[in-house]
């Protein structure tokens, strides 16, 4: 499939809706997950794909975007990194509140693909990385996460890499209802929000959702 031809797709097959914590971002979402995975798979021929985490807005993606159209300041005119973007929401909020560039990253084509359109809905621009970034250090000047600590191995991956970027002087903030691998003990809160969510992926309509900061490293 080609770039265009997963664009086409994407708008085929999702709707453009206001996000219900940031109404300021339009995103093309999907009704429902599982048949639009299965239309994923159908289209590529392939089984075994990733879910369609990029056709809906998770809560701490909400969230984190919320604060950033909230405090503008902490992006404005630097250069913006929203690794792991799914849909580009946080992305999308960063380049809204004033960032001087907004990258964002992601390991799914599809992903990739929605950023693109999504950016284009909201009329601003992001640079789209297809691929794993988490290790890199391309000088970001702000790192945001949303909903990436999911997962055993990729929390224990992201979370010594954002250590490392905040050692060196980035602006590191994470977004994230306490999934299963937050590492709590190592963050600070900084918001809380009560943020509309699907229950079909979570469970409960309304999920309370933080922004957190890296705790500062305890002495050697």
């Amino acid at each position: 499939m080609t770039i265009a031809e997963a664009r086409a797709f994407i708008r085929a097959e999702t709707r453009l809706r206001s996000v219900p914590h940031a109404p300021e971002i339009v995103l093309h979402v999907a009704d429902e997950a599982t048949p639009l995975w299965e239309r994923t798979e159908e289209e590529l021929g392939a089984m075994g794909l990733p879910p369609p985490f990029w056709a809906f807005a998770w809560a701490g993606g909400q969230a984190l975007a919320r604060y950033l159209l909230d405090h503008p300041a902490l992006v404005a005119g630097r250069r913006v990194l929203d690794v792991a973007s799914g849909s580009g929401l946080v992305a999308i909020a960063a380049a809204k509140a004033g960032a001087r560039q907004v990258e964002a990253s992601d390991i799914d084509a599809f992903a990739a693909a929605a950023i693109a359109v999504n950016a284009a809905a909201n009329d601003v621009e992001i640079a789209v990385h297809l691929g794993d970034l988490v290790g890199s250090d391309e000088g970001w000047e702000v790192v945001l996460a949303g909903d990436v600590f999911y997962e055993r191995d990729l929390a224990a991956r992201m979370l010594d890499w954002l250590r490392a970027l905040d050692r060196r002087g980035a602006e590191i903030l994470i977004g994230d209802p306490r999934r299963s691998y937050l590492p709590v003990d190592e963050l600070v809160e900084v918001a809380s929000y009560e943020v509309p969510v699907t229950r079909e992926l979570e469970d409960q309509e309304v999920k309370r959702t933080r922004v957190w900061r890296l705790a500062p490293a305890s002495p050697a």
